[in-house]
């Protein structure tokens, strides 16, 4: 097995650990590590971040949470009807802007969402 090969599964595992226990995975952990460790672009990151959400990558631990009786199925519905309508949205926007442009957005979404998160109520 090669390196990036391992490399991949060791961040894919960090990262859906961490997106069951505390609901983080793809944006905040997936595409840094990609940007810092595996040399890619911005919008390289981005789409292969998407195109691995396209399986049911989730399912287990949503059924974990699902059986405490800790998930809105409604909500989580009409959320992902408007995610998927968002996300072509966004990723038609996403790939005609400059990596630069791009980089800084993701930044700063994640800076206010940290700061929101530490500080909010």
């Amino acid at each position: 097995m090669t390196a990036i090969v391992l490399g991949y599964l060791v961040l894919g595992f960090g990262a859906g650990a961490l997106s069951g226990l505390i609901g983080i995975g793809g944006g905040i952990v997936i595409i840094p590590a990609l940007l810092a460790f595996f040399g890619m672009t911005q919008q390289q990151a981005q789409g292969t971040t998407l195109a691995l959400m396209v399986p049911p990558i989730g399912l287990l631990a949503a059924w974990t949470y699902y059986r405490q009786g800790y998930v809105d199925l409604r909500a989580a519905g009409l959320i992902c009807a408007g995610f998927v309508l968002g996300g072509l949205l966004g990723a038609k926007i996403a790939v005609g802007l400059p990596g630069t442009l791009l980089r800084r957005l993701f930044g700063g979404a994640m800076m206010l969402l940290s700061l929101r998160m530490l500080f909010g109520p």
